[in-house]
């Protein structure tokens, strides 16, 4: 049977030992998503532990140096679902080191759950979090204030953390923070509501997943970015097409579309693994045959509307992923949607301190692990680069080292964040 639901795409992230595991396994087991041998696992490791009840976390925490250590050090990704939708989780890393591993999980959700522990409430790390999904465009963080049975279901902490949050995200520009008292360990407002909080009268934080509206960002706003990925060719049969996936907007048959050097032509048709279709939208898969004979290869960009300006130098935000620091002049790769063209960092012009901007450095010696920094670029070859939009439909980047192929940093266009 064809299954209708709406996906919704989130991550959760906080401080080390905040509960996240513990979190994701709390939906998990109480939305019945989890198997019975793996229930089964779950309660033999969680007595041999001495653990009263069931260790929850280890329903998420599932590579060996993991388990071994008690924290989660990669991005792990769980599916379940209930009666009106499907959710994509991510859950990721809460030690600062790993912070490279939340921007992975955090650059394709729509919703953040960020955790605290209620005795600590908004700590740096918090702030860090709330920094990387305004980097990212994320709209909606819910902040689960977590443990709040440790502080005996105080109505006056929970205030408190919540409206240092809420000051903190909107100074951040985050649009809709979202505070809900949960203890993940005993269940309290995470999918049942908490007979032990009569002072809160909000959703629980399964509640919100399930209504908050799924929207897969502007991509569909915007006009039409298609970057070609292969050229199809079959000389027997005179075919010629142009296979990739449309990364924003839409476009249907007949529609006008503009290649690099300014050169204009029509779509003639629309191919897709099912067969011919009448028009294609953001996130779809397919080969554009056009009417003009017009030389185009891998990396090249056919749009609609204003066609982004080619240039070889542009303003950018990264966050360092790794320890290998970028300074300035080091040469490097750059992956912009299809295209890998050699480049430079021309200039690291400004570190960004998250706590506050007059805490930045300017002018500094490089780019470092989780740094997030203000570069400028430069390319061997012209690139249609655009500002950073709907959640890297458009502007986003990597920067991967010549030598390795390790990717050295995740970039957005333009200077974000100040």
């Amino acid at each position: 049977m064809f299954d209708d639901r709406a996906t919704l795409r989130l991550c959760t992230a906080g401080s080390v030992d905040d509960g996240k595991s513990t979190f994701v396994g709390r939906l998990l087991h109480d939305t019945k998503s989890v198997l019975a041998d793996q229930l089964a696992s779950v309660e033999r490791t969680s007595a041999d532990r001495g653990f009263e009840g069931l260790d929850l976390s280890l329903l998420v925490d599932g590579l060996r140096a993991e388990r071994e250590q008690g924290i989660t050090i990669d991005v792990a990704y769980r599916y379940f679902a209930t009666d009106k939708r499907t959710f994509i989780l991510a859950d990721t890393p809460g030690h600062v080191q790993y912070t490279r591993n939340t921007v992975t999980g955090m650059s394709t959700s729509q919703v953040v759950v960020l955790l605290v522990d209620a005795r600590n409430g908004v700590v740096e790390q918090t702030v860090r979090h709330l920094t990387v999904a305004h980097l990212l465009g994320v709209k909606t963080v819910i902040l689960g204030v977590n443990k709040i049975d440790l502080v005996d279901y105080s109505q006056e902490v929970f205030d408190s953390i919540r409206d240092a949050f809420e000051a903190k995200a909107r100074e951040l520009g985050i649009e809709e923070p979202i505070a809900v008292p949960i203890s993940a360990l005993k269940g309290d407002n995470v999918v049942e509501r908490s007979t032990q909080t009569p002072w809160y009268e909000g959703p629980t934080v399964l509640e919100l997943l399930e209504t908050i509206p799924v929207n897969h960002g502007r991509a569909l706003d915007l006009d039409l970015r298609f970057p070609i990925q292969y050229v199809l060719r079959e000389h027997a049969a005179d075919y010629r097409a142009y296979a990739g996936r449309v990364t924003a907007g839409s476009i249907r048959v007949g529609d006008e579309l503009t290649a690099p050097g300014g050169r204009k032509t029509t779509v003639a048709g629309i191919d897709t693994a099912d067969g011919e279709v009448d028009q294609a939208q953001a996130g779809d898969s397919v080969a554009l045959r056009l009417a003009h004979d017009i030389d185009l290869a891998r990396g090249d960009l056919l749009a609609a509307g204003e066609r982004p300006e080619d240039v070889r130098e542009f303003a950018a935000t990264v966050v360092g992923l790794t320890d290998k620091e970028l300074t300035p002049g080091k040469a490097v790769k750059l992956r912009y949607g299809t295209s890998l063209v050699r480049a430079r960092v021309a200039s690291v012009d400004r570190v960004l301190d998250i706590d506050s901007a007059d805490g930045d450095t300017l002018d500094p010696a490089g780019v470092g692990l989780n740094d997030i920094a203000h570069v400028t670029i430069q390319t061997a070859e012209e690139l249609p680069v655009e500002e950073y939009a709907a959640r890297g439909a458009v502007g986003s980047f990597l920067l991967v080292d010549q030598a390795s192929g390790n990717t050295l940093a995740a970039g957005f266009v333009g200077t974000r964040l100040r």
